[in-house]
Order: structure tokens, then C-alpha cells, then sequence
């Protein structure tokens, strides 16, 4: 075959090497040479072998060009974007990347003075890589994206697009590469994207908000996906590393103050909340959910945290009528956001806060009552889930109640003590189940209260106790239900226990081994003590009583005792509650009362402590001597009178009846004498004085009968025994007779003692006592029957 001559040849790769834009040798060298400035400026960057990297001196040439004549800024942009489509089509990716590096430093170089004239070229390059179908070319993309995006710009931007960019690094987020380093390089390049978008738009008035739906519908699924866990995710050092860098893509445009913050942070959780935490069911699992909303916090500026707890509170009740699953995963959400929140932020919405949590509450009881958490009852729950569900509401108010200040407390307490249903009071609940409901209202709402008093210190019981809270408080202590006597008795302990002293209530019993915390009262606990101190012991005598109580409810009432001799000591204090307790003990020795073997065992034990303690809080070493006797013996001869035996989880009651000695009781007549000589002595007197709880009509609050409606009724018998059939009592009697003011104090007396026998005597002493004294004197009685009556109309 002929051979191809040589200098056509060469001709013909003259002419390869002119159209690939490298410098030619030979014949046509100097068709290079009559070649623009700008591009053989361009054309000397690039070296002959791509790995030699950027050509740094010819760079350098470039860029004192570019600033010199600045109107080529365009042209060189053009031309090295069209340099690099050309080696992008033939696969040299070295030379790829040499061009992205030149126009970067031209970026960074000329960016003060027209960087407009750069920026579409480019952004179009950029786009050209981002398409195509290489992993590293993307990865090299986005690194210069991010350059830019920390670039100020100076000059305005108004025909610049960032949607292509949105939805492509949205889409590396979702990746599924096969190889598992390659998807973790993609999708942490593809989230650094949506950094860089954030950062470069959110600045701009003249770009798109890129808080619109359109855009947030891309990007936050993007981010949230790499948050869900994976069976078959990478290792957990990978993991770390992505989840490290998501949070920065929300905290830019949450750096900025004023309305616009507000609008973001109700765009972004809408956005979580109902496009894709509903959408994926990912309530359900709750830690997620709580991952995402823990992001979101920790990225605004505290002053705006309420707008996300007011998102929250507004997607609960959207979904009042969702899964029990789902409602509790939303509520744990809002629990862990309200521990991020800073103390008291929650502002104008704390009541709108606990009015959600209790609607929920009651809401829940009623699904689980009924079974569906639907109004078709289409849609099954089970009495588990629901349960769950109020646990997590009743932590979720104690957390939100945490944040607040003690005055805000205060009025948390009133609401949620004027939710709770008052047997009497409150309406019927309309249901067939309508009692078991409203008891179990009433047991939610007390945990509740519960979970807001327990943390709560207030200077004086006065505040902490006021009277509209604490009547209708302690007449919850009359109720049958043992569960709710028992929440009661917590709750007041723990708003009288200000000094934290609860621990009177271990197996030590020793006030050294206790280290109590003591003051003086203060005028305010002074006050206190006067106007409620009477009404706390009586509700104390009356719970001893109930049949119902156990272990834990003796323990409590010992504790309360103990709290209330601590916080309010004083000689005058000591002595009623010494008082107290020899009523106590003589309740548990009386044969009328309908007491089992434990109960009366119980009210001993809790007799036993308290005055073990009592004796140690100041009164004079004879007391203590007398208590330490009756204990020594009791050890010997009964110890199931002793709290050791009795206030503890298995207690150890005699199988046979109690036989109790003198030796074993506590006596009135040894305390006196123990008292005398001291500071105590102007009120020991009153020992002596048998207590006889003060009448009310609190009772009427119960579900029972009350002891005011049961003196009324022997009343209306005395009187029906006593008085003459032809003497008849009008209204205008009883209106007479009670507008007298001018009782004597011996009259008073009189009335006491005879409630306290129609109290305790058998009916054939007491139908005896009014034949006797139908001649006599039925006035005191009458009188009495009077103005009970009139409490009743």
C-alpha cells in the first residue's frame, strides 16, 4: 500500500490540535497565534498532562487579565464553559476538573467587581456536571457550588435561577447507589447542596423564597430521609458523620429576627409535621419524630420556640381522631420541646398548653371507655395504647408546668383542679359509663396534678394553698376510690413540703439520721395555720378511717403528718397534731367503728411515727422518754403495732383479734405531764380535751353519705322522738333561730358533745337518751337540727 506522504499528515494534526485548542507546532502554528488574547490565555492553563494539575503562573496571567478587562468576564466564562463541555463529551475528566478549578479562582477573584458576568456560565456548567451520570462529578459540582454560595455578593442578581439546583441535590439525598461509600459521598454532597442553596437564596429579596411549599416539599423530605434509621445503613461512624451536617442546613435563615423568622418556623413544621411525618407514619415510632422537632429547637432563637409548641398543639388536635400511637408520638414531641424551651418562653400560650393536653386527656378516657377513636366507631383502640397515651400527656404537663415560674403554677394548679370532676358538681358526663369516666377523669387529672406540684416551691403555704384550691383538694379525701385518696395525699404533701423533707417517711425514724430541714414560720404559714390548720387535721382524722386504705396510704398519711409538724413548727402546731394522733389511736380502739384488723393495725403504726417524730421536733425530753417506753414495749409484747411491720410493702397483722394492753398505748395524761414546765405547757391543756373533728359541708362533695347528712337524719329522729306532734316548725322558725348570734360558748359545747354521741353510741342508748330528755332540755338539739337544715336548703 502507498504510504500517506508526511507532511499531510502533519497538516492533519495541526488542524486536531487547533480544534482541541492545545498549542500546534509546524505549518499551522500560526493559526494559534491569531487566536483572541483571552484564549490563549485560557488555552496556556491547561498543561499537557491533566495529572501536572492547573497551570499556576498562566492562572495567574489570566486572572490580571480578567481584572484589567473586566468586559471579557463574559467571554472567558464562555469559553472556559465551552472548553469543559468539550472535554466532558470525550471523557477527559482531568481536564474537567482543571477547568472547574479556573473558574472558581476567577470566582473568588472578580466576584467585588462583575461577577454577574461569570455566574450563568458557571451556573450552566455546574449543571452540565450535576447531569451527568458520574458519582464524582457530581461530588465536584457541588464542592464548587458551596464556593460560591459563600461568595457576598455586592450587585444585584435578577435572572438567576436555583429550582434546577433544589431538586438536583434534593435527589442525591435520596441515592441508592450500589456501593455504600459512593451513596454516603452522595448524599452528604447532596445535603451540603442544600446548605449552600439556603445560604445563597436566603438572603436575596430578588430570588424565590425558598420557603415556599414547592421547595420545602423537596428539601425536607431530603433531609429527613437521611435522618430515618436503616437496616441497611452504613456503620454507625458513617451515620454520625451525615447527621452531623444536617442540622446546618436549617440554622442560617433561623439566624434572622423579626416577622420573616416567624413565618419560617410555621412553614418548616407544617412542612415536618404534615408532609412527611403523616405521610410515613413516623409518629408512631416517636424517636424520630422527636429527632426532627429536637432540630428544629436547637436552630431558632429561643423567643420564637412557643410558634413550634403552637404548631404542635395544633397538629394534636388535627389529630384527635388519629391512632392513640400517633397522638402519644406528638405528645412526647411536645414534652421534649418543652424541656429544650427556655424557662417561661411558652408566654401567652401556657394556658392554651394544658387545655390541649387535658382535652386530650378526657378524650382519651372516652375512647377507652368506648372502645373506638371514632365517632363511626369504624376504627378500634385498646385501653393499653390509650393508657400509654395518658401517661405520656400527664409526663408532658409536668414538663411544660417545669419551664414555667411559680406564680404561672399557681394558676396551672387552679385550671387543672377546676377540670377535675366534683361528685355534685360537676354535669353529667351523658354516657352510660358516666360515673366510671368521671372517676376515671378524676384519677388522670389528679396524676396530672401531681406531676405539677411535685417540683413546686413556694415561699408560703398561703400562695401554694389558697382556698379555692385546697377545699376542693381535701374534699377528695372522702372519696371510696383508694387510688384517688391516695393521689390527694400526695399532692398535699408535696405542696407543704417547700424544704424538701419527704424522706420522713424512711424506715429510720430518727430526726438525726433524717437531717431536716427546719425554719420559724413565717407571718404568711402563721396565717396559713389559722385559717386552714383545722380543716387539714380533720381531713387527716377522716381518711384514717376508710376501709379501703392500705400500706401506701398509711405511709402517706404519716408522711403528711411528719411535713406538716416540720414546715409548721411551733408549740401551738405540735400540740394540735399530738392532739390528732390520741384521736387516731382512739378511733383504732373503738368497737363502733367498722375497722379490720390492718386498718386499725395501720392507724396504730401511723400513731406510733408520728409521735415518735413529733417528740424529736422540740418538745422536752419526757416525751420522748414516754414514746420510747410505749415503742419498747410494743416491740415485746406487739410489735404489728409498729411501723416497721405495717408500712412496708408485705405488712404482718396478728391473725387473731387485737388485745391491747394500757402498756402499749399512748396516754393524754403522760403527755400533759411530759408538757408542763415548758414552752408547751399554755397549750397542753387541750390534750386533755378529746378531738372532735369540725363539721362542714364539704361531706355533701362525696360520693357517700356524709356525716352532715347523717347527723341531719338523727336529728330529724331526735326531733320526731322529742317534740310534742302538735308543735310545728315553719320556716320562719328556723330562719329566727339560725339568725341568732349570740350562742354561748357552753351552748357550742353542748352541740359537739351531742354530735360526737349520735356519732358513736348504739340507737338503743341514743333512743333511750331522747325519751329522757323529751321533758328536759331538746333545745341545744333543736338548735343544732336547725341550722343543719338550713345548709341543706
Amino acid at each position: 500500500m502507498p504510504t500517506v506522504p508526511q507532511a499531510p499528515r502533519r497538516l492533519l494534526q495541526d488542524c486536531c490540535s487547533v480544534f482541541d485548542h492545545q498549542t500546534a507546532s509546524g505549518l499551522c502554528g500560526c493559526c494559534w497565534a491569531l487566536r483572541p488574547r483571552y484564549k490563549r490565555l485560557v488555552d496556556n492553563i491547561f498543561p499537557e498532562d491533566p495529572e501536572d494539575g492547573l497551570v499556576k503562573a498562566n492562572m495567574e496571567k489570566l486572572t490580571f487579565f480578567a481584572l484589567s478587562a473586566p468586559e471579557k468576564l463574559d467571554r472567558i466564562a464562555a469559553y472556559l464553559s465551552e472548553r469543559l463541555t468539550r472535554e466532558l463529551n470525550r471523557h477527559r475528566y482531568g481536564y474537567v476538573s482543571i477547568a472547574m478549578e479556573a473558574m472558581e479562582q476567577l470566582l473568588l477573584a472578580c466576584h467585588c467587581q462583575s461577577i454577574n458576568l461569570l455566574v450563568e456560565s458557571f451556573l450552566s456548567t455546574l449543571r452540565l456536571l450535576l447531569e451527568a451520570e458520574k458519582p464524582h462529578l457530581h461530588i465536584l459540582a457541588t464542592n464548587s457550588f458551596l464556593k460560591f454560595a459563600n461568595i457576598e455578593e455586592d450587585t444585584p442578581s435578577y435572572h438567576r435561577s436555583y429550582d434546577f439546583f433544589v431538586s438536583r441535590f434534593s435527589e442525591m439525598c435520596h441515592s441508592d447507589h450500589h456501593d455504600p461509600n459512593t451513596k454516603l459521598k452522595i448524599r452528604v454532597s447532596g445535603i451540603r447542596g442544600l446548605q449552600g442553596v439556603v445560604r445563597k437564596t436566603v438572603d436575596d429579596e430578588l430570588q424565590a423564597n425558598i420557603w415556599e411549599p414547592r421547595h420545602m416539599e423537596q428539601i425536607v423530605p431530603a433531609l429527613l430521609v437521611n435522618l430515618q434509621p436503616h437496616g441497611n445503613s452504613s456503620s454507625t461512624v458513617d451515620k454520625i458523620r451525615l447527621k452531623s451536617r444536617i442540622p446546618l442546613v436549617l440554622v442560617k435563615q433561623c439566624s434572622t429576627e423579626g416577622p420573616a423568622e416567624t413565618h419560617v418556623v410555621k412553614k418548616l413544621c407544617k412542612t415536618v409535621a404534615f408532609r412527611h411525618l403523616d405521610s410515613h407514619s413516623l409518629w408512631e415510632g416517636r424517636g424520630f419524630a422527636v429527632r426532627c422537632f429536637q432540630i428544629i429547637m436547637y436552630s431558632i432563637q429561643s423567643q420564637h420556640s412557643h410558634l413550634v409548641i403552637q404548631q404542635l398543639l395544633g397538629h394534636l388536635d388535627a389529630n384527635s381522631r388519629s391512632p392513640a400511637s400517633v397522638r402519644a408520638g406528638i405528645v412526647e414531641v411536645l414534652s421534649e420541646a418543652a424541656v429544650i424551651e427556655a424557662a417561661g418562653s411558652v408566654g401567652p400560650t401556657v394556658l392554651e398548653v394544658f387545655n390541649t393536653l387535658l382535652r386530650q386527656l378526657r378524650q382519651s378516657v372516652d375512647y377507652q371507655l368506648t372502645g373506638y377513636y371514632d365517632n363511626a366507631r369504624k376504627h378500634k383502640t385498646t385501653s393499653p395504647e390509650e393508657k400509654m397515651l395518658q401517661d405520656a400527656v400527664i409526663k408532658t404537663i409536668g414538663s411544660f408546668a417545669n419551664t414555667l415560674p411559680v406564680y404561672q403554677r399557681s394558676e396551672v394548679m387552679l385550671f387543672i383542679m377546676g377540670r377535675i370532676p366534683v361528685p355534685g358538681i360537676y354535669p353529667a358526663l351523658g354516657s352510660p359509663n358516666a360515673g366510671y369516666c368521671s372517676r376515671m377523669i378524676q384519677v388522670m387529672l389528679l396524676k396530672s396534678l401531681l406531676q405539677v406540684s411535685e417540683p413546686y416551691e413556694s415561699n408560703n403555704l398561703l400562695t401554694a394553698l389558697p382556698s379555692s384550691f385546697l377545699e376542693p383538694l381535701l374534699s377528695f379525701t372522702l372519696m371510696e376510690d383508694p387510688e384517688i385518696r391516695l393521689l390527694v395525699l400526695s399532692i398535699l404533701t408535696s405542696l407543704i413540703d417547700r424544704r424538701h423533707n419527704l424522706c420522713v417517711h424512711s424506715a429510720a425514724f430518727e430526726v438525726s439520721a433524717l437531717e431536716l430541714k427546719e425554719d420559724e414560720c413565717s407571718r404568711q404559714d402563721n396565717l396559713f395555720i389559722r385559717k386552714h390548720a383545722q380543716r387539714l387535721y380533720r381531713h387527716v382524722f377522716l381518711a384514717s378511717k376508710e376501709e379501703s386504705s392500705g400500706h401506701n396510704h398509711y405511709r402517706a398519711l404519716f408522711t403528711l403528718l411528719g411535713v406538716l409538724g416540720v414546715e409548721l413548727a411551733n408549740e401551738e402546731v405540735l400540740v394540735d397534731l399530738i392532739r390528732l394522733v390520741l384521736a387516731m389511736q382512739e378511733l383504732a380502739l373503738s368497737s363502733q367503728e367498722n375497722l379490720s384488723v390492718f386498718n386499725r393495725c395501720g392507724i396504730h403504726a401511723v400513731c406510733s411515727a408520728s409521735l415518735n417524730l413529733l417528740s424529736q421536733l422540740g418538745p422536752p425530753p419526757a416525751l420522748r422518754q414516754h414514746v420510747a417506753e410505749v415503742t419498747e414495749t410494743r416491740q415485746k409484747e406487739a410489735p404489728y403495732l409498729l411501723p416497721d411491720h405495717i408500712l412496708c410493702e408485705k405488712p404482718r397483722i396478728p391473725e387473731k383479734e387485737l388485745k391491747m394492753d394500757e402498756a402499749i398505748l399512748f396516754k393524754a395524761s403522760k403527755i400533759c405531764e411530759a408538757l408542763a414546765g415548758s414552752s408547751y405547757s399554755t397549750h397542753s391543756e387541750r390534750i386533755n380535751t378529746p378531738y372532735t373533728p369540725e363539721l362542714t359541708d364539704e361531706d355533701r362533695l362525696s360520693r357517700r353519705k356524709s356525716i352532715v347528712d347523717a347527723v341531719s337524719l338523727q336529728m330529724d329522729m331526735e326531733l320526731n322522738c322529742c317534740k310534742p306532734q302538735s308543735e310545728q316548725i315553719t320556716f320562719e322558725t328556723l330562719k329566727s333561730a339560725v339568725d341568732d348570734r349570740g350562742i354561748a360558748e357552753e351552748e357550742e359545747r353542748k352541740r359537739m358533745q351531742l354530735v360526737e354521741r349520735f356519732q358513736t353510741a348504739p340507737f338503743e342508748e341514743i333512743a333511750a337518751h331522747c325519751g329522757a330528755r323529751v321533758r328536759t332540755e331538746p333545745q341545744p338539739g333543736v338548735f343544732f337540727f336547725h341550722k343543719v337544715l338550713k345548709h341543706q336548703i
